[in-house]
């Protein structure tokens, strides 16, 4: 096994051997030891904070690990996604969180797209001083986040001044994962793990060329591309099916790095025509080319093994 991706367990692991609930990986990258730091420090206060990071990068996990790394552990961390939520819903958070119901920590995702009473009625849930939220263990922390430029969002007046600094206690910036590659191989072996659990399969060993492959490659998806990755690599169960369709979309040479233009869905969907190909070829060639045989150890019509043929290229080929 590589010496590039650690820890990842053996060929012939149980996926039941792995604990119930998988620890996070910290950053030992250059750019992610301080940013750790300032994590651990956070997690000691209940001062609000601002999470800034590509899409994909982080931030909900980050916020996630501020909680139960504080004393709130105990209690509810609850994730509001801003461009859906309504007033009477941020009302009746704020206010279990007032009377200790539902006290803990509240993160707002993506903060520019919170509505405009949402806005006024959170700013005045914040009052200057010793606030409600994070004043005590039995109210509220609050954590927000954002994927875009706020000093913009600001002009556009799509955010409120007054809010944007009452909830900046702290501006924690969190990298992009082009920025911190000495992190890839620990944050794909966590990957693999966690889906080996799900799917109850063995911990598969990647090959130095995929581990390369995924090392000089510059994830504009970020930390949400990775793991797109390693599921399609465990739920495939196959490392040479999987990159077939993954590795078009690795090699592909990337002109920015803002996660909005390329996903891992169209590289899973091709890997899953890679897999669905090879199933079929093996289905006849186990049936000596008879298609009807082979429609029928592959669970499908016939026609729609006609039609699988034509997709791939064989439509002239085998018995009836």
């Amino acid at each position: 096994m590589s010496k590039l991706l650690p820890n990842l367990g053996s060929k012939g692991s149980a996926a039941s051997a792995e604990p119930a609930a998988l620890p996070f990986v910290e950053g030992v990258s250059a750019c992610m030891r301080p940013v750790e730091g300032v994590i651990r420090e956070l997690a000691q206060s209940d001062v609000p904070v601002l999470l800034l990071a590509e899409r994909g990068a982080g931030k909900h996990a980050t916020a996630q690990r501020i909680h139960r790394m504080s004393r709130r552990n105990g209690q509810p961390f609850q994730r509001l996604i801003c461009s859906t939520l309504l007033p009477d819903e941020m009302k009746a958070v704020l206010a279990d969180g007032e009377n200790g119901a539902g006290a803990g920590t509240i993160y707002l995702d993506e903060l520019a797209d919170l509505r405009e009473d949402c806005q006024e009625y959170l700013l005045e849930a914040l009052p200057v001083g010793d606030s409600r939220v994070g004043a005590d263990i039995g109210r509220v922390r609050l954590i927000c986040g954002s994927a875009r430029d706020l000093d913009v969002e600001l002009k556009r007046g799509h955010l409120r001044e007054d809010l944007y600094y009452r909830v900046s206690g702290v501006c924690l910036r969190l990298p992009p994962l082009r920025q911190r590659k000495e992190d890839i191989p620990f944050l794909m072996g966590h990957f693999l793990r966690k889906y080996a659990r799900d799917f109850r399969r063995t911990v598969p060993d990647l090959s130095a060329e995929t581990l390369r492959a995924f090392l000089d490659y510059s994830w504009p998806g970020n930390l949400r591309e990775l793991e797109d990755a390693a599921r399609v690599l465990v739920a495939l169960g196959d490392e040479h099916v999987a990159m077939g369709g993954l590795r078009a979309l690795l090699c592909k040479p990337e002109a920015g790095g803002n996660g909005a233009s390329t996903s891992l869905k169209a590289a899973a969907k091709a890997a899953s025509r890679e897999a669905e190909k090879e199933l079929i070829l093996s289905a006849l060639a186990r049936t000596r080319w008879n298609r009807r045989r082979a429609a029928a150890e592959l669970k499908i019509s016939y026609k729609a093994l006609l039609y699988k043929l034509k997709q791939i290229g064989f439509e002239g080929f085998g018995a009836s």
